[in-house]
């Protein structure tokens, strides 16, 4: 619980400084389709099948 609340949070800062929807591998675009369905991702869906390969 503390490790969503705290996702949350980072993207409440992401907000504010402008980065958020923007992935921090790839610094492409996250899809509005994924940032609906997981609010606090970080990564687009290519990002992270490449972080669990």
């Amino acid at each position: 619980q503390m490790k969503f609340m705290q996702q949350l949070e980072n993207a409440l800062i992401r907000i504010k400084n402008g980065t958020y929807g923007v992935c921090i591998v790839t610094g492409k675009l996250i899809p509005k389709e994924r940032l609906r369905a997981v609010p606090h991702t970080q990564h687009t869906i290519e990002a992270k099948l490449q972080r669990n390969d």
